[in-house]
């Protein structure tokens, strides 16, 4: 595993770290085996974790917890999220703050999500949807100093809505935000365009989300792909993006190395951006945990790859369905 600086923060993080939105919404997931899959990610390196108080409502937070007791010896980072008060995902145009991130609901929502894990202090609490428009507000700009102050949070941090990497450059100039989450894979090139720049410029670290475009880009769909009931990816791959996430899928076939696979591919090309601090890749098997940590051991891709990779960018914009 290789280790790369948390923008200003410097805290030595895994390239590839753990998300944890398995625990709710996807279906095909068994208690045990992602417990087992968290121990193995230790084992092999991996020490950045990102859950949020929504995420089963509080049951991923409370795993994390406990791999976190398991592993006293063990420096890991813990990122959660604080969830919309209105419950609403994404945000909106015109949404006031007073109904998504009031302060007595910032405060609340770390609050619990301390007590899930079982911490007295997280290392970076996140905005789970953000309004560039909320930049200058100084309700959330004084809760979260009063957090940090206070000592329940050592970093601050947005979690971008799905591509809107636009939607966080006027808060980045508060100077209050220390990391930004955003989807970020072959397809969602978008946020080199201007979100990264504006963190380089400011030492911001970049969390790089859906590396796998929700599975897409594990090459494993087919236009029959089909989950159980209350399965997330039944609402997302709609008929018209399931066909179209199928066929920009196999024409990036060709591009595989010998040797490699799909999933490795996406990994491998996130992490060729010096400006990604880390990765996270949802791991609800050992075997999952195994393949991707392994990308990082492989180094990034060669540059005429690369070059190949770019002209698959996928120019994408929020529908009812995009989530």
């Amino acid at each position: 595993m290789r280790y790369r600086a948390f923008g200003r923060l410097g805290w030595q993080v895994s390239e590839v770290g753990y998300g944890m939105w398995g625990l709710a919404g996807w279906t095909g997931g068994d208690g045990q085996q992602i417990r087992d899959a968290l121990r193995l990610a230790v084992e092999l390196g991996c020490n950045f974790f990102d859950t949020a108080l929504a995420y089963g409502e509080g049951v991923s937070e409370r795993v994390l917890g406990e791999l976190v007791r398991e592993h006293p010896d063990r420096r890991l980072f813990i990122a959660s999220k604080i969830p919309p008060k209105n419950r609403c995902w994404p945000s909106r145009r015109g949404f006031a703050l007073a109904e998504v991130f009031p302060s007595d609901h910032i405060r609340s929502s770390v609050e619990t999500s301390l007590a899930n894990l079982g911490l007295a202090s997280l290392d970076l609490i996140q905005f789970h949807v953000w309004e560039d428009d909320w930049a200058d507000d100084p309700r959330w700009q004084q809760a979260v100093e009063n957090l940090k102050r206070e000592g329940l949070v050592r970093a601050v941090g947005v979690s971008v809505n799905r591509w809107e990497p636009w939607n966080v450059l006027r808060t980045l100039g508060t100077g209050l935000i220390d990391a930004v989450q955003v989807i970020y894979n072959i397809f969602d090139q978008a946020p080199e365009d201007e979100l990264f720049p504006a963190c380089r410029e400011r030492r911001v670290a970049v969390i790089a989300r859906v590396p796998f475009d929700e599975g897409s880009l594990t090459g494993t769909l087919t236009l029959d792909s089909r989950w159980p009931e209350g399965d997330w990816r039944n609402s997302y791959f709609v008929p018209e993006n399931l066909k179209a996430s199928v066929e920009r899928a196999e024409r990036l076939r060709p591009l595989v190395p010998a040797g490699s696979t799909m999933p490795e591919l996406a990994l491998r090309f996130i992490l060729s951006n010096p400006d990604v601090a880390t990765v996270i890749a949802g791991m609800r098997r050992p075997a999952h945990v195994r393949s991707n940590l392994a990308a990082s051991d492989a180094g990034p891709l060669a540059a005429d790859l690369l070059a190949q990779l770019r002209s698959h960018r996928w120019n994408r914009t929020p529908t009812e369905w995009s989530q």
